[in-house]
């Protein structure tokens, strides 16, 4: 006799991945609930990236007011007011969640506000509501939180990423820890905002992992907009006085700020779920050990997202969210392609990145690697004197010709990474990238025209 569940899927995590997961399954006829503990539409939505572009976009207005007195515009006490801009972007974080949460509600999906927690491979329990429910599959989307040291003397007066959303008032002086995509989109965003900012990371470059050209490029261009960037150094301790906090590092230097923020990466958010009660294996950094196919080590547990920790991106959620649903539930197995996916860093100026670095080229591709490779001051800028430079490098396999790597740092180069992440997904060739004519006057001309290939050792086309 088969066994009678309350659903046919729970979901665990109401973000992008598992909305999109839950309402795909609750279309095809299946009883599906999803489980949220906080608010509906996870870290992108309510405490990352949404919200996140809203502050980059708000902090960029000082450095156009600045570029537009080049062009004969005059501001008189222009301002930025924190709470005004704090309530209109809590306005349309609520509108965008309760977006999410009706479209669930369409397709048929049973909301539960709370915390669910496994008990065995088919149950779960709702925390606090006397509630356990049952279900033939289950699916976790609970993504990531960020992380702090916490056996660093004075943490406790630091901040994260996520109450960075909500800081009663905005600091005249900022420390942010960390040297990823994280800590360098805040100092952008303090930085325009007015705030005396520092960033303080322990490794030589920031943005680890990034191709080195874009890394020393951004490192110089964000000290143009008034960032502080300290190199090799991390705290040692924090100390909170009447007039601040003092950070303490271990190069002997003290600096006083009113806030301190670490950025110091995130986690998968499988703390107390349960997992060892239904037979789903973590690896040593935490993260659900999942096959291609999403399935963990329990038969009829799946999990998604950046609590796999495998490529920590919202459309990589979701597009791992309808692989999902299409293997299990539409007997047409598939697994998502991490191979060639863009993804933009919203510095400022930001940066969009497709493909493989020129070190990751010469270790993968067979044979020679040419890099084509420019540096430039764009149109807009060379108008009104200012030294801002773009960066624009491809790297292409000598032996195939195909174009394996893009990278752009300068204004737009989220938007232009997008389409050119269409051409190196689909293998073109350099000779089909010069093929295209080019749109003038425009920055991205730059990546069709680039005919001149980097000599090794020559760090400048520009």
């Amino acid at each position: 006799m088969s066994q009678t569940y309350d659903y046919d899927l729970f979901v665990i995590g109401a973000g992008s991945g598992g909305v999109r997961a839950a309402r795909l399954t609750a279309l095809g006829g299946k009883r599906v609930a999803i489980a949220e503990e906080f608010r509906v539409g996870g870290t992108c939505v309510i405490r990352g990236c949404v919200p996140k572009k809203f502050m980059v976009m708000a902090s960029e207005v000082s450095h156009a007011i600045e570029i537009a007195e080049g062009y004969g515009w005059s501001f008189d006490n222009a301002k930025f007011d924190w709470p005004t801009f704090l309530e209109a972007k809590d306005v349309e974080i609520a509108r965008l969640s309760g977006i999410y949460a009706a479209n669930l509600g369409k397709a048929g999906v049973d909301l539960i506000h709370g915390r669910a927690v496994l008990r065995d491979a088919h149950t779960v329990e709702i925390l606090g509501k006397d509630r356990t429910i049952t279900a033939e599959k289950i699916l976790i989307a609970t993504g990531g939180r960020p992380w702090k040291p916490d056996d660093l003397p004075g943490i406790e007066h630091a901040i994260t990423s996520e109450e960075a959303f909500h800081l009663p008032e905005l600091p005249k002086r900022i420390l942010i820890a960390g040297g990823g995509y994280i800590a360098v989109e805040f100092a952008g965003i303090f930085a325009g905002l007015g705030v005396e900012t520092t960033l303080i990371y322990r490794g030589p470059n920031i943005l680890r992992g990034f191709d080195d050209d874009v890394r020393a490029h951004l490192a110089g261009e964000i000290e143009k907009r008034g960032i502080k960037v300290i190199l090799g150094c991390q705290h040692t301790s924090l100390e909170k006085t009447a007039t601040g906090i003092v950070n303490h590092l271990e190069n002997g230097m003290s600096l006083e700020t009113d806030v301190v923020m670490f950025a110091t990466g995130r986690v998968p958010h499988v703390k107390d779920l349960g997992l060892e009660a239904a037979g789903v294996k973590i690896d040593d950094n935490g993260a659900i050990c999942v096959d291609a196919f999403s399935r963990t080590s329990a038969d009829n547990i799946w999990a998604i997202g950046d609590v796999t920790d495998r490529m920590n991106l919202t459309p990589v959620a979701i597009r791992e969210a309808v692989a999902f649903h299409e293997t299990v539930y539409r007997d047409s197995p598939q697994h998502f392609d991490y191979e060639a996916v863009a993804t933009a860093v919203f510095s400022q100026p930001p940066v969009g990145v497709v493909g493989l670095s020129e070190s990751e080229a010469r270790h993968s591709c067979p044979g020679e690697v040419d890099v084509y490779l420019t540096r430039f001051r764009p149109m807009k800028y060379a108008f009104t004197g200012s030294d801002e430079r773009v960066l624009m490098k491809l790297v292409v396999d000598g032996e195939s010709q195909k174009v394996v790597g893009v990278h752009i740092v300068g204004p737009e180069a989220p938007e232009m990474i997008q389409l050119a992440a269409i051409a190196v997904k689909a293998g073109l060739t350099k000779a089909q990238w010069d093929a295209t004519c080019a749109v003038h006057p425009t920055m991205a001309e730059e990546l069709v025209t680039l005919k001149d290939k980097q000599q090794p050792g020559n760090m400048s086309a520009g």
